[in-house]
């Protein structure tokens, strides 16, 4: 190999390197733009989630941390996706604690007497986590759809604004929920 080829090739290495650092992740300027065009899009996302605003914007900021933490190795066309794979894991953390916290909390208070029957008080329990169980099986595109508007009283035109979709997908995910959901209490 000839001296003014390897110059070349090397120039052309040195020279992609360059464009690799300068659209670095943690330069100041982009970093900010990805702040700028995600944050309030995943802020609001996480408080459909979570039905509690500053919940959401505690669990977006760890995400854009976790982001600064990881901007080393990302790119950013990258950012958007992390920024939402990393939001849900620590939301689902979060759940879970919730779930630690509230079962203590059931556990160490006194059982409050019903007048219902034991039959009763079984057969509501048992129907119950059927129905969380069938709800938590749905697809996730339906069970948002569900959950949103059975829990949150939200129309299908609110949540058709919210998570960008036609109203008609919104009724044709609601209604594919409610066949699974039928079944669960047919069988009972």
């Amino acid at each position: 190999m000839s001296f003014n080829r390897r110059v070349v090739i090397n120039f052309r290495m040195d020279n992609q390197k360059e464009k690799e650092t300068t659209v670095c992740l943690c330069s100041e300027p982009i970093f900010k733009s990805v702040f700028e065009a995600n944050f309030k899009l995943l802020r609001n996302f996480l408080i459909y989630k979570f039905r509690d605003i500053e919940r959401a914007e505690d669990v977006a900021q760890n995400a854009f941390v976790k982001l600064w933490e990881n901007c080393g190795t990302l790119k950013p066309e990258q950012a958007k996706s992390f920024l939402y794979t990393t939001a849900i894991r620590l939301s689902l953390n979060n759940i879970k604690h919730d779930k630690v916290v509230s079962n203590f909390e059931i556990k160490s208070k006194p059982k409050a007497s019903h007048q219902e029957s034991p039959e009763f008080l079984l057969e509501e329990t048992e129907l119950k986590i059927r129905l969380e169980k069938a709800i938590n099986e749905l697809p996730e595109k339906q069970r948002t759809v569900f959950l949103m508007n059975r829990f949150d009283n939200q129309t299908y035109t609110e949540i058709a604004a919210v998570l960008e979709l036609s109203v008609k997908a919104v009724e044709k995910r609601m209604h594919q929920a409610l066949l699974s959901l039928r079944k669960v209490v047919k069988n009972v």
